[in-house]
């Protein structure tokens, strides 16, 4: 007990914190909150949750910020730490950190199911959004400008913050994929790093592509009242909002269940939450809700009805025996 009040109390700080406090990623955001729910429902010892949607970059600078009452227990992420992070966390005390990967979510495009049914590749969405498209001034303001056989209605993406893991996601998913298919931009990722990403990842600021916040839902609001703009969200948003919008394909490939579970889509991602393990014995009900999350990301469980994609068996298996034995992440295996 001494040991748990003196790490809340933390550098000064009010030791009274009884409840689990998680920031992070709006796309993880309603999967967090649901099982938060059902953790106070089935625990009602313990406090209900506190669940922040922050972006998953604002979410990583304050969950590794420090160990104590004053800094979150959990961090909701739609892309995997980083090193630099990672490091970060260590540098503030935050040494011993568990991951799990929670499911699998796509990065979408849609458009309002009133809109004119476009299909695109990534390496259209690229040469639509870059600042530069291959090292080149970006001049197309509509479809057509990109490709004649796209139609010709002005380029209006609304899409997530630089803060955001699905900005993240979408670059690394996207953007870059598009961008490599330039061979002589692609071979740039090995003779100049720095300015490869900086052509590959940078997107346009002139109003073709407009920050919608970390609020997907907006994003949904704004397609539906206009036709001729996408958007650029998770999936699960897909299944709440499929009355008013409809995911674009990719390659010829539409975002199912089916092809984002499979990596076929190209905007499938993993999804992941992060743990303190300094908080376990400090804040009641951690480790508990921890395994609450592990017994609701299968197929057949209740965040399947939120729109999360289950993992493939092996990836389940690994991370619910990580969940029981609350087994810390080895910087080792991250990169940049």
């Amino acid at each position: 007990m001494l040991a748990s009040a003196l790490l809340l109390a933390g550098c000064g700080q009010d030791a009274s914190r009884q409840q689990i406090r998680i920031v992070g990623s709006s796309t993880v955001y309603p999967f967090s909150t649901a099982v938060a729910e059902r953790f106070a429902r089935k625990n009602p010892k313990f406090k209900a949750p506190i669940v922040e949607s922050t972006g998953t970059g604002a979410g990583m600078k304050l969950f590794c910020s420090g160990v104590g009452a004053a800094y979150p227990d959990v961090e909701d992420a739609s892309r995997r730490i980083k090193k630099s992070e990672m490091e970060g966390c260590v540098k503030a005390g935050v040494r011993d950190v568990i991951e799990l990967q929670i499911g699998i979510d796509g990065i979408m495009l849609a458009e309002s199911n009133a809109g004119s049914a476009i299909a695109l590749t990534p390496a259209q969405v690229y040469k639509a959004l870059a600042a530069e498209p291959y090292g080149k001034k970006q001049t197309a303001h509509t479809w057509k400008d990109v490709d004649a056989s796209l139609p010709d209605i002005a380029i209006q993406v609304y899409g997530p913050p630089p803060t955001s893991g699905t900005r993240d996601a979408f670059a690394e998913l996207i953007l870059d994929a598009g961008c490599k298919a330039d061979p002589a931009t692609k071979a740039l990722g090995k003779t100049d790093p720095d300015k490869f990403k900086a052509i590959c990842t940078k997107i346009r600021e002139d109003g073709a592509y407009v920050e919608a916040g970390e609020n997907d839902n907006l994003i949904v609001q704004k397609l539906s009242a206009n036709p001729d703009a996408i958007g650029i969200f998770g999936y699960s948003f897909l299944g709440e909002n499929a009355d008013r919008v409809r995911g674009i394909p990719l390659n010829g490939v539409h975002p199912t269940y089916e092809t984002i579970a499979d990596y076929s889509y190209p905007g499938a991602r993993p999804l992941f939450i992060y743990v303190k393990a300094a908080h376990l014995r400090a804040v009641p009900g951690l480790a508990e809700f921890v395994a609450e999350y592990a017994s609701a990301w299968t197929k057949e469980g209740y965040l399947s009805r939120r729109g999360l994609i289950a993992a493939p068996a092996d990836v389940q298996a690994k991370n619910v025996a990580v969940a029981k034995a609350l087994t810390p992440l080895d910087p080792k295996t991250l990169t940049e």
